[in-house]
């Protein structure tokens, strides 16, 4: 069985093809995207409605709290309805601004608008710097 070192986790895990997804995306996001690796998490854990789940990964703010949630599918898996539906739910726990599904291939984002409970796509993941610098995600606290 073939492995690769996850930075984040510390460990050796198995590359399976959702695998080889979540570690090209968090590569791309610390090294393109400028996200610090210090911020991200990868298999966070919660409980949701009494079952406990797992989000892929979590991007956190500077304060501690989610402000991306993850979720990665392998790349012969359509991006459906249902499962950014998954995500949806993850974020009923989480409360965070961003919520983003890849499957390799394919990137879809959007943000959060609490006030109007609704989210909107976005063209693109943010670039962190840009989010600290022109305060993109209306958030105090990037």
């Amino acid at each position: 069985m073939l492995k690769v070192f996850d930075t984040l986790r510390k460990k050796h895990v198995i590359l399976t093809p959702e695998e080889y997804v979540r570690q090209n995306f968090i590569n791309w996001m610390i090294n393109d995207l400028h996200y610090p690796a210090s911020l991200i998490a990868n298999e966070i854990g919660i409980d949701l409605n009494g079952t406990k789940k797992r989000c892929d990964s979590v991007v956190f703010n500077s304060q501690g709290r989610p402000f991306i949630i993850i979720e990665y599918k392998a790349p012969d898996i359509t991006v459906t309805q249902s499962v950014f539906d998954q995500i949806v739910r993850y974020n009923m726990v989480l409360h965070a601004k961003y919520l983003i599904v890849s499957n390799g291939m394919n990137h879809y984002c959007c943000v959060m608008d609490y006030d109007a409970s609704s989210y909107q796509f976005i063209p693109s993941v943010p670039d962190y710097i840009a989010l600290r610098k022109n305060r993109f995600s209306n958030c105090d606290d990037v």
